[in-house]
């Protein structure tokens, strides 16, 4: 998929928000299974960039997106120069400065592998984390790598000196829970553990997604930031039906409205949500350009929303959550 030039930029500019994820790419196996493709991505902080990963591919341990697809497991760049990263001045000249690659598998087979980027001065206030349990050393998660915001050296020093039972802090919970969990504001919500350090480093908002990995362990994902860079403009949580005809929003919140309800039973059909709907069933990651809910009454195109990132959850072989990230 291309990436529009300036009708596209024009657009981004006006909308007044930074989030904390500057771009966001999806990556899919070839028919053959033996290179990633592009398969789309949000670049309206980095067309340039977007113009050179759209010609690329990537072999199995080759770049960022090959490298989570070898080791089976999500993996954090926190600096791009001198790594094996192929992307090194577009990256730099974008003002792009880490990224977390998220490798989705249905069983062993992967899907498509999801690729976030951060940086500049508005990844001051803000922290990717990748916590990991190997059953066979330990009882508690513990922090694998990170990336965090020059305002946050104490959050830094006290999550990689500490760990995570099943079931406390975001990370515990959404190990626990095998879904998502969205804190919107740290400070207060309850159970966060780190919620002081964290607001002093200007940090609001988290969002912690289990992995579906190849190995038998347990990665959590967490993304921290504040309110003037938030994660993206709307975050929700989408759950199916037993029959995987309807899907209901378990959670959702929206920078400019708010908390969003919960859906009641049965949900919306699948063919009105668009990406959300077709990631149930494929267990692929998509960015598609954003799509109004059904119903004249819904409120989501007020908000300026231009793109949605898909990324399904996946338990063993089937999807049990499709998280929606709108930009």
């Amino acid at each position: 998929m291309r990436v529009p030039a300036a009708p596209w930029r024009e657009r981004c500019v006006c909308n007044g928000m930074s989030t904390f994820i500057r771009v966001a790419e999806v990556w899919r196996p070839t028919s053959d299974g033996t290179l990633l493709e592009h398969a789309g991505g949000m670049y309206d902080a980095a067309p340039a960039f977007g113009y050179l990963s759209a010609s690329m591919c990537f072999g199995r341990g080759e770049g960022l997106p090959g490298r989570a697809w070898d080791a089976g497991r999500p993996v954090l760049l926190r600096e791009f120069e001198g790594s094996y990263f192929r992307r090194t001045a577009a990256a730099k000249a974008a003002g792009l400065t880490c990224a977390v690659a998220l490798p989705i598998f249905s069983g062993t087979a992967l899907t498509s592998v999801v690729v976030l980027f951060c940086g500049g001065a508005d990844a001051a206030q803000g922290a990717l984390e990748l916590w990991h349990n190997d059953p066979r050393v330990s009882t508690d998660l513990t922090l694998s790598d990170g990336h965090f915001g020059a305002d946050a050296e104490a959050l830094e020093q006290l999550t990689r000196d500490g760990s995570m039972a099943r079931g406390t802090g975001a990370p515990g919970k959404a190990w626990q829970r095998e879904a998502s969990v969205f804190v919107d504001d740290v400070k207060t919500a309850r159970g966060f553990l780190r919620a002081q350090v964290a607001a002093d480093a200007g940090i609001a908002r988290a969002l912690s997604l289990p992995c579906s990995v190849r190995v038998n362990e347990t990665w959590v994902l967490s993304l921290l930031s504040s309110t003037r860079t938030p994660i993206a403009r709307r975050i929700e949580s989408w759950l199916p039906n037993e029959a995987c005809t309807h899907m209901q929003r378990a959670f959702g919140f929206c920078e400019s409205q708010g908390r969003l309800a919960a859906d009641e039973a049965p949900g919306r059909p699948l063919e009105t949500l668009g990406p959300i709907g077709r990631a149930l069933h494929s267990g692929v990651a998509e960015v598609a350009p954003f799509q109004d809910g059904p119903g004249a009454n819904d409120p989501r195109d007020s908000a300026g929303l231009r793109s949605t990132l898909v990324v399904p959850v996946l338990d063993g072989n089937a999807v049990s959550e499709v998280v929606a990230l709108h930009f």
